[in-house]
């Protein structure tokens, strides 16, 4: 299953609602399992981005309209990459000319 990473800053308006932040992220994880993905890691971070996750969901489209509901609700932006993971990318490089 494809795979995302999100590198997550907080809105002033997610900030100012820190102390919720666990409940909106179960509701992550809740919303990924909805549409057939999952979290597979999170973590806080200290640096230029305040979290990061690893989601999985079936396609690019999914995984688009999940993360695109999240930051509708204006907690969060996110800045998200797709990932390969190493097997992946040993036959995307076993595959060049």
């Amino acid at each position: 299953m494809p795979s995302y990473l999100s590198l997550v800053k907080w809105t002033d308006q997610g900030i100012r609602n820190v102390k919720d932040s666990p409940q909106r992220l179960d509701a992550v994880k809740q919303a990924a399992q909805a549409a057939g993905g999952r979290v597979i890691f999170f973590y806080m971070l200290m640096g230029d981005y305040d979290l990061a996750t690893l989601i999985e969901a079936p396609d690019d489209e999914t995984a688009a309209r999940t993360l695109l509901s999240i930051g509708a609700q204006g907690n969060v932006r996110t800045t998200t990459m797709k990932a390969f993971t190493e097997d992946e990318y040993r036959r995307i490089i076993a595959g060049l000319p």
